[in-house]
């Protein structure tokens, strides 16, 4: 990334922050301020925000301003998402949203070094670029898209690198959630350590 990012994360590429109710996963239905950086280098042909992926396009910003944005909001708690978030150092940001009294969230492949302070970590593994055993053992939530059906097998082989309470969840792919949702609701009847995730920001047309 070609943005001189500081690596106290004093300064992170911000493509965007919001907020609105989490669409995905063990915190569904709940409100949150979202702050999206910017930088990936997993690629994901099915991403749904793309433009995420190159830094330079968004702005350095301030962590001290995204904290002071974030306690603008009656929700106490932020989701940082990417992109791949993990690629800078998260200890400054996270640090400053906790003693604002601001639960931490974050959504990420686990590709890179787990840095930041964290109430809770959805890792969603991604297969270009598979994530740490660091981040893996220490995930609450394991997400995984389910594109087609060789992804049941990649999700089985992720879920023995997390531990034992971390919750498991299986998600259609957007774009094919009407071929893929009977074949998920099939394996999580099977398979009842799996739970379904959906994401119902896209159903409520919210961000």
């Amino acid at each position: 990334m070609a943005h001189q990012v500081p690596e106290d994360g004093t300064l992170l590429p911000l493509m965007e922050e919001f907020y609105t109710i989490q669409g995905e996963g063990y915190n569904t239905g709940k409100a949150a301020y979202f702050i999206r950086l910017g930088g990936c280098d997993v690629g994901c042909h099915w991403c749904d925000v793309k433009e995420s992926w190159d830094a330079e396009l968004h702005p350095l910003t301030a962590a001290d301003t995204i904290v002071d944005n974030a306690t603008k909001f009656p929700s106490k708690a932020v989701v940082v998402t990417g992109g791949e978030p993990l690629i800078y150092n998260l200890d400054y940001l996270t640090q400053n949203l906790q003693q604002k009294g601001i639960k931490t969230f974050i959504e990420t492949s686990g590709a890179y070094p787990l840095s930041g302070n964290w109430d809770w970590i959805c890792l969603s593994p991604k297969k270009f670029k598979a994530p740490t055993q660091q981040v893996a053992d220490k995930a609450h939530e394991l997400k995984v898209i389910i594109f087609n059906k060789s992804d049941f097998a990649f999700a089985e082989h992720h879920a023995k690198l997390v531990g034992p309470n971390c919750k498991l969840y299986l998600q259609p792919e957007w774009s094919k959630h009407a071929e893929m949702t009977p074949l998920i609701v099939d394996y999580v009847m099977a398979n009842p350590q799996w739970e379904i995730s959906l994401q119902t920001h896209k159903y409520l047309n919210i961000p």
